[in-house]
């Protein structure tokens, strides 16, 4: 029995399937966490969706920048993009019980503690900011989870997409409440020391601009809790950080697809068995 957290699938799902031959993986032994970004890019969105979807209980996600914006196109709230490969999951037959089951999905999830290997680490797909507690992170979550599950979903999804605001502020109300937590867990790279958030820079943190940090350099404030484990960025380059875990080694631009073992923090990766895109964004 073993737990596997895996990096952006992004449609990629022959790469998947080779990642989970090579860890040998028993559906009625072994879990898998995806840290999100399951369609999109890659070719086969949809059956990605299918696949993992009916894993049932023995996978589970977080949701990812681009299966919000699959959420977002089903209910013609979003900007369609060349490099888009979800049209497939919305005109499906069986598109709206993949769209409803993977609205239901989380933000945030505390992973297993499997013989106090990673001492209960929280998975997200970008990040967390060093002012939330991971309590607070799934508070956060299930805030975001009660909207994109309930039946005004499509109100929100309307005013999904946007940079502002760029800074926690607990007195948040509303729709900017719900973006910004969505943009952090789904979009967050770099921060200002200021505590602002920039959403624009993308590329390795050492070309980056002095006044930006990546959000996993900031301290936190709370002693005794994991490490975090995310996806996201797939040019930072490391694996291992000071916050955990990057899990998102490129798979879709003919990088690797990575999972984690939470039982010996074993690395498990494989190359990209599809065409890589031509260009990183």
């Amino acid at each position: 029995m073993a737990n596997y957290v895996i990096g952006d699938v992004q449609g990629c799902l022959d790469s998947l399937l080779t990642l989970l031959d090579k860890i040998r993986f028993n559906p009625k032994n072994d879990t898998l966490w995806f840290a999100g970004d399951l369609v999109n890019r890659g070719p086969r969105s949809l059956d990605t969706l299918r696949f993992i979807k009916n894993l049932g209980e023995n996978a589970h996600t977080v949701l990812g920048n681009h299966d919000l914006h699959l959420l977002a196109l089903w209910c013609n709230s979003g900007r369609s993009h060349e490099s888009d490969t979800i049209a497939e999951v919305v005109n499906a037959p069986d598109g709206e019980e993949l769209v409803d089951w993977l609205r239901g999905q989380p933000l945030a999830l505390r992973l297993p503690v499997v013989d106090n290997t990673l001492n209960g680490a929280l998975l997200t797909h970008a990040g967390l900011l060093p002012q939330w507690s991971f309590d607070d992170a799934l508070a956060l979550s299930d805030e975001v989870r009660q909207v994109l599950s309930g039946p005004d979903w499509q109100a929100f999804m309307a005013e999904l997409y946007g940079n502002k605001p760029n800074r926690w502020e607990q007195s948040l109300e509303g729709f900017d409440r719900l973006r910004l937590i969505v943009n952090v867990f789904t979009r967050m790279r770099m921060m200002r020391d200021d505590g602002k958030i920039d959403f624009k820079y993308k590329l390795e943190p050492a070309d980056a601009p002095p006044e930006l940090k990546p959000w996993f350099e900031l301290e936190r404030g709370f002693s005794g809790e994991g490490p975090i484990v995310f996806g996201h960025w797939s040019t930072l380059g490391q694996l291992k950080n000071k916050a955990g875990y990057c899990l998102d080694t490129g798979c879709v631009w003919g990088g690797q697809l990575t999972a984690l073992r939470l039982e010996d923090e074993a690395i498990i990766q494989v190359d990209a068995v599809e065409p890589p895109l031509p260009t990183i964004p």
